[in-house]
């Protein structure tokens, strides 16, 4: 579903990705490891183009999307819940969900009508979105606002979703309550590239995974044989 070949990028005159090459099977669920700074980040911002490779091959359901615009890669299905969340903060809880919808919907007669079930699927998963709904998307908490980056990113029905640390900076009982939410959309059929910060949780959901060092991939294997490496164990799981 998602296939990333050699892929250089960075910023100005900064490399930061170095040849990296990964692939999300379709239904699957992707871990992406590594330590601050190794490039993940910026791995998931060229995949979903808001950052532009200087070479490499992102292809997206077989078909290449590397430079193109990011709205056009969303629209192609691929949805991102970036790093820090970025809720748009002035506008409620409902609107920034709908915003998630903006490039799949008729813009003017019908569009409520036609994101209702959306709607009701994401609160169906985050019950206290729906509290929220008219409240400003700004004054939620931490953990609801990863919640509405998420939901906002299933408001696309992509066929790929990212998500970029999405337990950075949430109290514990929170990142087991969104963790147990991504379990339920892998349980759903969602494709989804993880990067998290916490190695072991992100292994305990994923179907393979990627160790990322110095803007490239330097393990792979399954969670279970990657618990098995002396290296990530001391790394990541010690």
């Amino acid at each position: 579903m998602l296939v990333v070949e050699d892929l250089y990028a960075g910023y100005g005159l900064s490399e930061v990705l170095v040849g990296t090459s990964l692939q999300v099977k379709p239904g699957s669920v992707v871990a992406l490891i590594g330590a601050n700074g190794a490039g993940k980040t910026t791995t998931m911002r060229a995949v979903s183009g808001l950052l532009r490779p200087a070479r490499g091959r992102v292809l997206l359901d077989g078909a290449p999307v590397q430079g193109q615009a990011a709205s056009r890669i969303a629209r192609l299905g691929l949805a991102h819940a970036p790093e820090g969340r970025k809720v748009f903060g002035p506008l409620s809880v409902e609107d920034n969900l709908l915003l998630g919808a903006y490039r799949r919907l008729p813009r003017f007669f019908g569009f409520h009508g036609r994101a209702a079930a959306d709607l009701e699927h994401v609160y169906e998963l985050f019950p206290r979105l729906k509290e929220r709904r008219r409240q400003a998307a700004g004054t939620l908490s931490g953990g609801e606002q990863q919640m509405l980056a998420i939901g906002r990113a299933l408001m696309a029905r992509p066929k790929v979703m990212l998500l970029d640390e999405p337990s950075m900076g949430l109290a514990p009982v929170i990142v087991q309550e969104v963790f147990r939410t991504i379990r339920r959309l892998k349980a759903e059929g969602m494709t989804m590239l993880l990067v998290e910060q916490f190695a072991k949780t992100a292994l305990e959901v994923a179907d393979y995974a990627y160790v990322m060092e110095r803007g490239r991939i330097a393990i792979e294997g399954t969670p279970a044989e990657l618990a098995r490496d002396e290296r990530v164990l001391a790394a990541y799981l010690g």
